[in-house]
């Protein structure tokens, strides 16, 4: 029944929206004899909308309430049926019936079937029709009210767009309110999270130590579970992938964009251009597999012809192939930003005897910086939080090197790595992963503040 209330939303907002624009519309039709229309202080379109936010506020707000509180409300209801029939055996609480019988390891029928669970799943039904009644009552009087509510106050003093604005600006600032708290509720969760880790394992260690073996014992007797935190090979790991990707990426992208700004055609960029940006669209896991399977051993069989020893899953197959895989991040964004510049400073240095290559170099890039800063940025973060074409191509091995050749590993493949499978979060190596992620937040922190110090330089030199 609740999915079928969400569905109907849209069809109720339809119909407040008529309502208010005929409403308003007859309100201003003309007089009989030819007299002139009544002007609205508004436009009906404007009186729609007012309706239609009353029509479906309402009910959505009774949607949102029963999302959050209902279940909550059903298993207190139905935890307390359970406790009052005395059917419970010995240690066993209401909650946990309630989760065996959704889980589906009680049985119903038959000689096996357990007294308190087939009590339970009668008075789970019982209930759940009930509340999902007055769901439904609840939801239709809050659509039926708050329509018959907003038809009645259309009238022709109404400054409907006035309350429709006021209310867009509260739906924004809602928004905006939701995407701060996410962020906070996301570091604010990292920090706790780290902190725990921190009280196991030296921040020293962490932060300065260059062995990474977080595995630490399940049972006090087992062989093998002496755990390393060193997190430095892993950011090293990171850091020469997202070097090499961007040393092709970089070049490449700029290059491309500086032909589709300033060289190309009209017609060969309307066809260069898309095809560029088709590259970001393809699945990271095909990029992973073209990096493992073609790259790698065409690195590898490279390396023996010139005496150098390769591993199978090298930092230069996986950063090469991210690199590729980014470069449409650099052009599309940094043509983008090329063409933003305005074409009188192009113009003005042609006019002045500069030759094209001397205006691109001197006056657009420099110009267009900021969003060419914007774009690099943009990439670095894409790389460093890329996932499969590292597991793929360069391994799981934790390697302080900066050979290309070597197989190293990421941040982000030691967070999946360490939260993969069953955890423990009092054990150190699970909690590692929430130190990883705030010391990569505060990383890509670092790039954005001195991006942004370039962009505001550059910025007021141009502007």
């Amino acid at each position: 029944m609740t999915g079928l209330l969400w569905l109907a939303l849209p069809l109720l907002a339809l119909v407040g929206w008529s309502v208010g624009r005929s409403r308003a519309l007859a309100l201003a039709g003309a007089p009989s004899g030819g007299g002139s229309r009544i002007e609205l202080h508004s436009l009906p379109a404007h009186y729609g909308q007012f309706v239609l936010l009353w029509a479906s506020v309402p009910p959505l707000a009774v949607l949102v309430l029963w999302l959050f509180f209902g279940g909550a409300l059903v298993d207190g209801w139905a935890g307390a049926q359970i406790e009052s029939s005395g059917l419970l055996e010995g240690t066993k609480t209401a909650d946990q019936v309630l989760v065996e019988l959704r889980s589906g390891l009680a049985t119903l029928e038959g000689e096996g079937a357990s007294p308190v669970h087939v009590h339970a799943a009668q008075g789970l039904a019982r209930i759940e029709g009930t509340l999902h009644l007055a769901l439904f009552g609840a939801f239709a009087v809050a659509a039926a009210g708050g329509l018959f509510f907003a038809r009645q106050r259309i009238t022709i003093a109404l400054r409907a767009r006035n309350h429709v604005e006021r209310a867009l600006h509260v739906a924004l600032l809602a928004c905006s309110v939701v995407a701060i708290l996410t962020t906070v509720g996301i570091v604010v969760s990292l920090f706790f999270e780290a902190l725990r880790f921190f009280q196991l394992v030296s921040p020293l260690e962490f932060f300065f130590s260059t062995e990474w073996s977080p595995q630490t014992a399940l049972r006090a007797d087992q062989v093998g579970s002496s755990g390393a935190f060193g997190a430095v090979p892993i950011f090293a790991g990171t850091l020469l992938i997202t070097a090499i990707a961007m040393g092709i990426a970089g070049p490449i992208g700029l290059m491309a964009a500086i032909h589709l700004a300033f060289y190309a055609s009209e017609s060969a960029r309307s066809w260069i251009k898309p095809l560029l940006e088709v590259i970001a669209g393809i699945p990271t896991v095909v990029w992973g597999s073209f990096a493992a399977l073609t790259l790698g051993p065409q690195v590898r069989a490279l390396g023996d012809a010139l005496g150098l020893e390769v591993a199978s899953e090298s930092a230069l197959a996986a950063g090469v192939t991210m690199g590729v895989m980014i470069i449409p991040f650099v052009s599309s964004l940094s043509d983008d930003a090329l063409n933003a510049v305005p074409r009188s400073l192009r113009e003005g240095s042609l006019a002045m005897g500069a030759t094209e290559s001397e205006t691109i170099r001197r006056v657009m890039l420099p110009a267009a910086l900021p969003g060419i800063v914007g774009a690099f940025l943009l990439a670095v973060s894409r790389a460093i939080g890329e996932t499969m074409i590292v597991v793929m191509a360069a391994g799981l091995a934790a390697n302080m090197t900066a050979n290309p050749f070597a197989a190293v590993t990421t941040v982000t493949v030691q967070i999946v790595t360490l939260l993969t499978g069953d955890q423990e979060f009092d054990s150190a190596k699970t909690l590692a992963a929430f130190a990883l992620g705030l010391t990569l937040f505060f990383v890509t922190l670092a790039l954005n503040l001195v991006a942004l110090r370039v962009v505001r330089r550059f910025r007021e030199e141009y502007e």
